[in-house]
């Protein structure tokens, strides 16, 4: 089963600057564990514990997966996951 992850310009020093990669997994945990094993450590920065980090969004084929299972969502082969971190600031 093969879906493309997308990845952050922050995180993309975990992929060896690639943009997008692919991985593996029934759930969306199944995919983040995939990811661990090949890029070592980038799961910690998208999840704390079993529950996504709050400033971290996920999108399964562009719909926000904590409004579907969240970490639990079921995925697809040919399914496309976005990570984007939560952006926020700037001057009153």
């Amino acid at each position: 089963m093969a879906i493309e992850v997308r990845i952050p310009t922050i995180l993309r020093t975990y992929t060896d600057g690639a943009k997008a990669v692919e991985g593996s997994g029934a759930t969306l945990a199944d995919l983040l564990n995939d990811l661990d094993a090949r890029h070592t450590g980038i799961r910690e920065r998208i999840v704390d514990g079993d529950n996504l980090r709050r400033f971290v969004n996920v999108y399964l084929n562009d719909e926000d997966v904590r409004f579907l299972d969240g970490i639990d969502t079921k995925l697809s082969d040919g399914d496309n996951v976005t990570i984007l971190p939560a952006v926020a600031g700037g001057s009153v």
